[in-house]
């Protein structure tokens, strides 16, 4: 198969492409199990691009359930060298209103330790760093589309992860204000992390769909409230795609590779070789 380097995961809502020459469906069972679900390998102004649901077709995967290092290690096996992710989210600022995209540069982790995180431990123990956990090439490519489509879009945000699947207290609500989050999901993380860990330039672009549960004066979220703007996001979110999907996967930021191999911190003698063998699947180390 030829190498498809890059990569949308669609969030809520966003389970597929329009508009596609659909070449294969791709199910791969990697040494961290299968993905959420076939990757759609399809072609658009004759680029090549690899689809993944992050919650499954019909959302039958809670956040804390999807399968992310099966997603990361799966697209990787593809050459996927940069990943456009989607993601619906509550806005913690009056100034981001729902329908509102949002281009996020920092994350707080506020998920609860359930999900697995690394490719690494288990006898190979490594620290990449993550001090900028978005690509700001990529990042770079989404505010030029967003401007040719004059659509809004608030940059250089940051991000809140919490674990879900319950959304937030209105207590947790203004906390997260207070520590500094513009906006939050349940999804950025471990995703991002593993990305990074495999060398792949990742960058999520969110979509407001509610004020979370801050205001006072408004009704928490709920699942209806937040469905009720899907439809318009997802279909904004399809211009982005379609636009972007030429740009994404040329191979102009080689800032990565190479990265996770001098993050190891274990001498060679005491590497567990079980575990390198897994992480040579996917990584050159």
């Amino acid at each position: 198969m030829e190498k498809v380097k890059a990569a949308i995961i669609g969030g809520t809502g966003l389970y597929n492409l329009e508009g596609m020459e659909v070449i294969e469906e791709y199910f791969p069972n990697t040494e961290w199990g299968k993905p959420s679900d076939s990757i759609t390998i399809a072609k658009y102004k004759e680029k090549l691009i690899a689809f993944l649901p992050r919650h499954g077709r019909g959302h039958f995967l809670s956040p804390s359930e999807i399968p992310n290092l099966a997603n990361i290690a799966a697209l990787k096996l593809l050459g996927v060298e940069e990943i456009l992710a989607f993601s619906s989210v509550g806005s913690l600022k009056e100034k981001i209103a729902p329908k509102d995209f949002v281009l996020p540069n920092q994350i707080i982790d506020r998920t609860k330790g359930i999900r697995e995180s690394s490719f690494f431990g288990k006898g190979v123990v490594a620290h990449a760093s993550f001090g900028e956990p978005f690509s700001s090439s990529i990042a770079e490519k989404v505010i030029k589309v967003c401007k040719d489509l004059k659509i809004k879009l608030h940059t250089k945000k940051t991000l809140v992860c919490m674990e879900g699947p319950l959304f937030s207290t209105r207590a947790e609500s203004k906390l997260y204000r207070e520590i500094g989050g513009d906006i939050i999901n349940m999804s950025v993380l471990p995703e991002a992390k593993l990305a990074r860990e495999a060398e792949i330039h990742y960058q999520m672009i969110c979509m407001s769909t509610d004020y979370d549960s801050w205001k006072e004066h408004e009704e928490p979220v709920t699942v209806e409230m937040v469905i009720a703007n899907l439809t318009d996001n997802n279909t904004t979110a399809k211009k982005i795609i379609s636009e972007i999907i030429p740009l994404l996967g040329n191979g102009d930021d080689l800032s990565l590779v190479g990265t996770s191999k001098f993050s190891i911190i274990t001498s060679t003698e005491k590497r567990n070789p079980e575990q390198m063998k897994k992480l040579q699947t996917i990584l050159e180390l």
